[in-house]
Parts: structure tokens; C-alpha cells; sequence
């Protein structure tokens, strides 16, 4: 049996004022039966810092597997000082916030560049990025970037552009999280992604397990419930098996259906 945990994204377990909401992320975590939870430290698409958390100790102490997923709207790769600097600055403060709950990684999208940009540049700035912060004693927590489902410059949509992206931070230690959903929009083949992607990076650190809304290939990142989709079930579950990683779901649904999401999970894990 695998002895990874399995569980599902739980937004950030925080009401607007910074309070546990409701028993916070270890009661929805308990109320679905998750061996593991990924969390928002501050809005998603708000370039605000992370604020202390009331509860970091009991996550900290918690037997539980904690990921943080890093805002959306940071990019590092971009050209534009006016994005690039504060994602920069912006993700060593969620790397540090998430260090203080004892987080096993920091989930981060790969990026783009975007009009007349070469790609090079912004694979040029990931490794900037991580010279960076070795130069400052490294980041809190591992770094896991993530693949991603479409645009033409993107660092992480391509096999071979995830490959680049490598070649720029491989040597930093960086992590990689698949995203099934994102594959499956990119065109990957779901039935050797595993493989594949361990013959670029030499590792998978997290499997974000989500089902598509969408045909394959179709570069549209909607995700659906496991079965109620567009990827075979066996294919979703294959992957899971094959990564022998955590795995968080990330899908749509109330606390009924990811508990059973996550009873699959186990079964097929067994």
C-alpha cells in the first residue's frame, strides 16, 4: 500500500479577518478524511503578503501533509520589472509564511512571456531566480513548479519547454507538481506522463489529480470531478499509482464528494 498521503485543496481555512474559519483547514481536512491539504496563505490573485496565521502551530503539529499553492498572478519569468520584481519578493514572503506551518512545498506556476518576448528570457529569469535566493541563504520551503494547460510562451506547458526550464533550475533542486488536468489540456499522453516527465526532471513531488472538462489538447484549464470528466478514470488513477507521490485533488465539488474522491484515491492506491 502506498504510504503517501492523498487529500485536496481547501482555499485558505481563514475568514476576511485573518480568523480559523469554522475549525479552519484541520476540520475540513478531518471532515473529508484528507492525509493531506493544500492551502492559500493570502488571495490568489492579490499581490498582498501573507499575513501570521493564527493557527500555524496546530498545522504545524497537525499529522498531515500541508502544501502551500503560491498566489496566481506572480510570474517570474515575465520581462516586466513591474511583474517580475514583486513576484520575486512576493514569493520569498509566501515561502517564508509557509515554512512557519510547517509546509512540505510551495506550489508555483511556471509563467510566460508574453508579444515579441523570447521564451529564453524568461527560462533565463527562473535561474536568476534561484541564484538569487541562494545568494540569501535559499528559499523556507521547496519550491514545486507546476505545469501549466496553455499560452504559446509559457515555461511549463511543453515537454520541451519544461525540459529548458530544467536545464535553467534543475541544479537548484527545484520540484516539479503535475497537474493531469493541465497535461491533458496540453496534449499530453496521460498513459506515459509519468515517465516522461521523470525523464526531464528526474522527479515528480506532488500530483495535483483533476479530472478536465475538456478534450485533450485543448489548452482550457477547467477541472472536473474524477469520473465526470473527460479522462478515463483508470487514466487518472494509473497516474497516481505510477507517481507514487502525494497527491491533492483540486477538483469542484462539496465535503461529500471529495471524501469519496479521496476514498478512491486510497482503494486504488492499495
Amino acid at each position: 500500500m502506498s504510504s503517501h498521503p492523498v487529500g485536496v485543496h481547501v482555499g485558505s481555512g481563514l475568514t476576511e479577518s485573518n480568523e480559523v474559519e469554522d475549525g479552519g483547514v484541520l476540520a475540513r481536512a478531518a471532515e473529508v478524511d484528507a492525509g493531506a491539504v493544500q492551502v492559500f496563505l493570502a488571495d490568489p490573485q492579490d499581490w498582498k503578503a501573507p499575513k501570521p496565521r493564527p493557527d500555524a502551530e496546530q498545522l504545524r503539529d497537525a499529522d498531515l501533509a500541508v502544501f502551500v499553492h503560491a498566489p496566481y498572478v506572480l510570474n517570474v519569468a515575465s520581462t516586466n520589472n513591474r511583474i517580475r520584481i514583486p513576484s520575486r519578493k512576493l514569493l520569498g514572503q509566501h515561502a517564508t509564511a509557509s515554512a512557519a506551518i510547517g509546509a512540505a512545498g510551495m506550489v508555483v506556476h511556471g509563467g510566460h512571456v508574453t508579444g515579441k518576448d523570447d521564451p529564453t528570457a524568461g527560462f533565463d529569469n527562473w535561474r536568476k531566480l534561484f541564484e538569487r535566493q541562494v545568494d540569501d541563504g535559499g528559499f523556507a520551503v521547496p519550491v514545486l513548479i507546476e505545469n501549466t494547460a496553455g499560452g504559446d510562451k509559457a515555461m511549463a506547458r511543453e515537454l520541451d519547454a519544461v525540459a529548458r526550464l530544467w536545464e535553467a533550475v534543475g541544479e537548484f533542486g527545484a520540484g516539479f507538481v503535475l497537474d493531469t488536468c493541465h497535461a491533458w489540456a496540453a496534449g499530453w499522453d496521460l498513459a506515459t506522463v509519468v515517465a516522461d516527465v521523470r525523464a526531464i526532471t528526474g522527479r515528480i513531488d506532488l500530483v495535483h489529480l483533476n479530472d478536465s472538462r475538456d478534450e485533450a489538447g485543448s489548452t482550457r484549464d477547467r477541472h472536473a470531478p474524477l469520473g465526470q470528466g473527460t479522462i478515463p478514470v483508470e487514466l487518472l488513477l494509473e497516474v497516481a499509482r505510477t507517481a507514487d507521490c502525494p497527491v491533492v485533488l483540486e477538483t469542484p465539488g462539496d465535503a461529500a464528494s471529495h471524501a469519496a474522491e479521496i476514498a478512491l484515491l486510497r482503494s486504488a492506491l492499495a
